[in-house]
């Protein structure tokens, strides 16, 4: 699993798999779970369990059941071998034959979980956390990675950072319509600290460079310059300040990109830096150099790719 230091991880287990979770879950933790669904599954489960006991059955914290076939995702606890009262969302983020990321963002009274670098829902602890010691997946699922993250690790949690009173998301509003490319959208109130922006798209089969870049609307000031050169398999990042290019930052593990594939690239505005992801896996982290965060209130793209969504959380 890609991603920086991870606490524990589980690579490409045999399904069905029960997993002793060290130390138990904290809050502040993560789990990513990288898979892909079968062409044939109707339904997979993820079980967040206290124990591993089959006789009789050890309680089940959070039960996540993405039933394919239905087009819903049922979460529910299990205590005493009873169930409770079903929590279902009539949405359906996983395809069969499609592969998937799902990032469980561990809090204090909740867990919230995001697949593909979206939120999809929040469910209400009903057993007491510090009792969860064993993570099961079952049914028609393939599971290449599943780590878990301490707070201290890069890894990025988009959209799950989310509260009830914010949960709604704004539209990044195209000041030329649609989201054909070169794009230009504004940000509703610019930014600030704890907002996301999730960047989907199609590289072009002969692709040779494309640039994502966070602009300050009332100049031609360039607070965040992300250039992935594809021939050259460079990703260039910088700023365009007072009409000046600053030093440029190259240093990177790996290139994420290719020609002629699908990408989402997903950038966290923290208080320090842009905290930047590429097919859920943290990337980099660039520091501000524009403080004042609210000035940043347009998202550009260009070059050779074609726009799917644009959403900013």
């Amino acid at each position: 699993m890609s991603i920086s230091n991870p606490r524990q991880t589980f690579l490409n287990p045999s399904i069905p798999f029960a997993g002793t979770i060290l130390g138990g879950l904290l809050p502040g933790e993560m789990v990513l779970i990288q898979g892909s669904v079968p062409p044939d599954a109707d339904r997979f489960q993820v079980d967040f369990t206290c124990g591993s006991s089959v006789k009789p059955r050890a309680d089940i914290a959070f039960h996540f059941n993405p039933r394919i076939t239905k087009s819903c995702i049922v979460c529910n606890t299990l205590q005493k071998e009873r169930w409770g009262r079903e929590q279902i969302l009539y949405q359906m983020p996983f395809k069969a034959g499609v592969i998937f990321e799902i990032i469980v963002l561990v809090q204090k009274d909740q867990f919230k979980v995001a697949v593909n670098g979206a939120h999809v829902l929040e469910y209400k602890h009903r057993v007491d956390l510090d009792r969860v010691d064993t993570i099961l997946v079952s049914g028609k699922v393939k599971i290449q990675a599943l780590g878990i993250v301490a707070p201290s690790s890069s890894a990025v949690f988009p959209a799950a950072s989310l509260t009830a009173q914010d949960s709604e998301m704004n539209q990044i509003i195209s000041s030329s319509g649609g989201l054909s490319v070169p794009f230009r959208g504004q940000l509703l109130k610019g930014l600030s600290v704890g907002r996301s922006i999730a960047v989907k798209g199609e590289i072009n089969q002969f692709a040779q460079i494309f640039c994502v870049n966070l602009r300050v609307s009332s100049g031609s000031d360039i607070a965040l310059h992300l250039n992935p050169r594809l021939k050259e398999e460079v990703f260039i990042r910088n700023s365009f300040l007072s009409d000046c290019w600053g030093p440029e930052e190259t240093k990177l593990a790996s290139f994420p990109f290719a020609a002629g594939q699908y990408f989402e690239m997903i950038i966290l505005c923290d208080s320090q830096h842009f905290r930047v992801a590429v097919n859920g896996v943290h990337q980099l982290d660039y520091k501000h150099r524009v403080q004042d965060l609210i000035r940043i209130d347009q998202l550009e793209v260009k070059g050779d790719v074609s726009l799917l969504d644009v959403k900013i959380f």
